[in-house]
């Protein structure tokens, strides 16, 4: 029982700390007439730089084999991108007793379960 509470208390100690996670981040304020900002303004000559957003390219091919294979754990949701809530949803139901899972395998030979931030590519592998 100690041995539980203790391994308990580690678990909690590493997953707390280990969940915030910081980056930089550059903030710009509209300038106005009225306002002054306590930072120095910008020069004319820096322009923000903006990452693009880029549409992923996922295997149609993948996709059919993970659903064949592991589809019951979700895996082909998973990789296809499709949110999480939805995923454990799948998961609990084993793919909805199956039934869910083999319209996901249909879904996904017709190409009418695709990416979600994105599309197939091309080839089928």
């Amino acid at each position: 029982m100690k041995l539980k509470i203790f391994l308990s208390l580690i678990m909690i100690a590493f997953s707390t700390s280990f969940a915030f996670a910081s980056f930089p981040v550059q903030r710009t304020v509209p300038a106005s007439e009225n306002t002054q900002l306590s930072a120095p303004a910008k020069k004319q000559d820096q322009k923000e730089v903006y990452a693009p957003v880029v549409a992923t390219e996922k295997s149609q091919g993948i996709a059919l084999v993970l659903a064949l294979l592991l589809g019951i754990v979700a895996a082909h949701r998973w990789y296809l991108g499709t949110p999480w809530p939805i995923n454990v949803i799948f998961i609990l139901t084993l793919g909805g007793l199956g039934i869910w899972w083999l319209i996901d395998i249909i879904r996904i030979c017709t190409g009418d379960l695709g990416p979600v931030n994105g599309r197939y590519k091309d080839s089928f592998f």
